[in-house]
């Protein structure tokens, strides 16, 4: 059980990051990203990489480090409101983007970790979604064809993991972490926290230890405010 356990970031990912690999990254905006990890493969250099993940952090945060390094490649997601790097890289050609409806993402990452290559949905019908998808037509309704996300590699960020990697995830924080975990060929977490085996509850566990392949412990963290809204103090 030990030798799931890291003692840093780069260490975990020894020997799994290559050129052109597509790695699957849990968490959403500042919520539930796995921060030392990202951190590491900046480190790394590693480059061309295809990258699943919900949208991109924010400018110089979360994945935003690695735009801003110009590592990745291509992105899948759905959403790039809040990195204005994000948005330029694309708007500039510099940037490949596949845009995806956010429930569509988690379904595609849902579906790779489960061994299911593509399944039909609704969403995206007559839409730029749509285009270049098999149309396939049940009772009647349109639906395209989507393909699940393989990926090669999983990082994602939990709350509490036991020793064998059987792992939580704190309230919202568990967006993408699950799907993104299930898709990866290798999954890589960080935990706020490390326990012995035996100290979970077994009812609570949301990602079972055999997905987990390493860990390590990232805390302490520096919570990060994604927006910061505040009323204006009223006159005396």
């Amino acid at each position: 059980m030990a030798r799931k356990i890291y003692s840093d970031a780069a260490s975990a990912l020894d020997g799994l990051l290559y050129d052109g690999m597509t790695i699957a990254a849990g968490g959403f905006g500042l919520c539930g990203i796995p921060e030392r990890l990202i951190d590491a493969i900046v480190a790394s250099g590693v480059k061309d990489l295809t990258v699943a993940s919900n949208n991109a952090g924010i400018d110089n945060e979360g994945l935003g480090k690695l735009l801003r390094t110009r590592q990745i490649r291509k992105m899948i997601s759905s959403y790039v409101g809040e990195n204005k790097e994000f948005e330029r890289q694309y708007l500039a050609g510099e940037l490949e983007v596949e845009f995806c409806p956010q429930g569509t993402l988690a379904e595609r990452l849902r579906a790779g970790g489960a061994g299911i290559p593509g399944f039909y949905t609704k969403t995206g019908v007559g839409t730029k979604v749509a285009e270049g998808k098999e149309v396939k037509n049940f009772d009647g309704e349109d639906y395209i064809l989507e393909r699940g996300i393989r990926a090669d590699l999983a990082i994602i960020k939990g709350w509490k993991a036991d020793e064998s990697g059987n792992l939580l995830f704190r309230k919202t924080a568990r967006n993408f972490n699950a799907p993104a975990a299930t898709s990866g060929k290798i999954c890589v977490a960080e935990v706020e926290e490390i326990v012995p085996v035996g100290s979970l509850d077994p009812d609570t566990i949301h990602l079972p230890g055999i997905y987990v392949k390493r860990l390590i412990l990232g805390a302490p963290y520096d919570k990060k405010i994604e927006f910061r809204t505040v009323r204006q103090r009223e006159a005396a």
